[in-house]
């Protein structure tokens, strides 16, 4: 599906209903842009971060806190 929208001189633009739609985008939702090396961009839907639970996890991950594991780990 292809569509076109015109960016305004403030850098915005209106996303078309149909893309809207094909993504299942409202009002409110997230939107991640990713650019491929040849200068090509996707758009997805993403959901957002529920912090306070990320927060609580990174508690339970102390075991994976050291130099060896950092070691292990730095080219990932």
């Amino acid at each position: 599906m292809t569509a076109l929208a015109k960016i305004t001189s403030k850098g915005q633009t209106t996303i078309p209903q149909e893309i809207r739609a094909a993504l299942k985008v409202t009002p409110g939702d997230l939107i991640a842009w990713e650019i491929a090396p040849d200068g090509s961009a996707t758009v997805r839907r993403v959901q957002p971060l529920d912090l306070e639970y990320l927060k609580a996890v990174q508690g339970t991950l102390s075991e994976w806190s050291c130099a060896e594991d950092e070691a292990a780990y730095r080219e990932l």
